[in-house]
């Protein structure tokens, strides 16, 4: 192989390994999927409180709307988040990238709550 050859291809890998780190655009970001998955734990929470003996059934079904709230709230499709989350899923260092900003970002919640 000639040297050019060898650039050429060493370039090409640069690219594609620079691509494939990259969020497809329909892909919500960490930092706003954080805030999303945040509201959507806070809205089970809720309603398992207001649940409590109630079937598990009827909780799926009362769950639908909640979700369909945070999505309203943060202006987002329920097939955003979803293609989104199955992204994420797929991605495992991208995963735990996610899971790690939203245990800060709960946490941070949690704090100023507390001192209110």
């Amino acid at each position: 192989m000639n040297q050019r050859l060898i650039y050429q291809v060493l370039f090409a890998l640069l690219i594609l390994i620079a691509c494939n780190g990259r969020t497809p655009k329909n892909v919500l970001p960490v930092n706003t999927m954080k805030v999303v998955m945040f509201d959507m734990l806070k809205a089970d929470e809720w309603y398992a409180r207001k649940l409590i003996g109630d079937t598990l059934l009827l909780k799926v079904k009362e769950d639908i709307p909640l979700y369909e709230q945070v999505f309203a709230v943060h202006k987002i499709s329920k097939k955003q988040f979803f293609d989104s989350y199955h992204f994420y899923e797929a991605h495992p260092v991208a995963y735990k990238e996610l899971v790690d900003s939203l245990e800060s970002y709960a946490n941070k919640q949690k704090l100023k709550t507390l001192k209110k």
